[in-house]
């Protein structure tokens, strides 16, 4: 049982956490510092480490971010994962230990081909930090910082080894070429959100030439003929709802039809108890696979991280499945998913 004590000091470690977390991205999106890599691994394991430690507090009490043999002193981040992600196969754990690895390491010495080595798995713990933030503690870190910029800017170029053989010491060029075969191969083919984003280049169209890379022109030489798009579909509009909206609207809906809807992790004392939240639209969004359903969503995918927008057709689906069993319907979509 939390005692008001606990529950002051579990707010107040998650409020730093979130401010180590912002400082963490406001550095490495900052162009002009070339101390990102460096900055953003320090922030963003303080950031893990405060917000793990007031889960820990939250269900197992204040003695458990002390060391057993010495009181005085807290726990690691190491030790916080090692509590919580209990599986070592975990693809969220393994990016933690990914970037405390670089971490320990730029106290040494860190050169500017590292952020392109790990930035896949900085965008990927950023996400999972958010996601977490939420699971955890029904904290939407949205509130604080805009989505848009949770997209880590990135300087992209390809790292030839004879160039980086070329430009730095033996010692050092050895340790960086090995890191980046080490992590490469820690990728999977097919990349995996919670460990490493994949970063992908993607072509469009524009008419502004201002901002054009490469030029195109019709040509009656060509070998093959233009393709012809018989239904244009307008995305925008078919899909116009960011998840914030999305949610704002069904919960409209639910005040509007006096649907009882439950929000399990509050008590019913508290404000927002009825309440429909990021973590339960993305809760029902992931049991329907809805981001795979065109009729639903729509993938802006021209970053780092996609975006998703929604339709009017997902937002009434949501609420239909809301009212059949509105007490109830968290809950027991959390254990189905427990289950598969």
């Amino acid at each position: 049982m939390e005692t008001d004590k606990s529950k002051n000091l579990i707010q107040l470690l998650l409020g730093k956490s979130q401010e180590a977390f912002i400082i963490g991205i406001e550095i490495y999106n900052k162009p002009t510092i070339r101390y990102r890599v460096e900055g953003f691994s320090f922030f963003i394991c303080n950031a893990w480490e405060l917000m793990l430690k007031a889960y820990l507090i939250k269900t197992k009490g204040e003695k458990s971010i002390y060391y057993a043999k010495d009181e005085k002193r807290t726990i690691t981040l190491s030790n916080c994962i090692e509590q919580i992600f209990t599986n070592k196969n975990d693809p969220l754990r393994m990016n933690l230990e990914r970037i405390i690895e670089l971490r320990n390491t730029s106290t040494h010495f860190i050169t500017e081909e590292y952020e392109q080595i790990y930035v896949p798995f900085f965008q990927s713990c950023v996400l999972n930090y958010c996601d977490k933030m939420l699971t955890f503690f029904d904290v939407d870190v949205t509130d604080k910082i805009p989505a848009n910029f949770l997209t880590l800017s990135i300087k992209v170029s390809s790292i030839e080894p004879k160039e980086i053989q070329a430009r730095y010491p033996k010692l050092i060029a050895e340790q960086l070429l090995e890191t980046l075969t080490h992590i490469n191969n820690s990728v999977p083919e097919e990349g995996n959100e919670k460990y490493a984003i994949l970063i992908k280049h993607d072509i469009y169209l524009t008419k502004k030439k201002e901002i054009a890379s490469a030029s195109v022109a019709i040509s009656k030489d060509a070998d093959q003929a233009a393709f012809i798009f018989k239904n244009v579909k307008d995305w925008q509009q078919t899909c116009p709802h960011r998840r914030k909206k999305c949610i704002e609207l069904i919960n409209k809906e639910i005040k509007k039809n006096n649907i009882n809807f439950i929000n399990p992790t509050k008590d019913p004392s508290d404000d927002k108890y009825h309440t429909f939240n990021t973590s339960h639209f993305d809760l029902i969004v992931k049991f329907y696979n809805m981001k795979s359903n065109k009729e639903y969503c729509y993938i802006y995918d021209r970053g780092t991280t996609p975006q998703f927008t929604y339709s009017n057709s997902a937002i009434e689906f949501i609420f239909s499945e809301i009212k059949k069993d509105p007490e109830n319907i968290i809950q027991n979509l959390k254990k189905q998913i427990k289950k598969s």
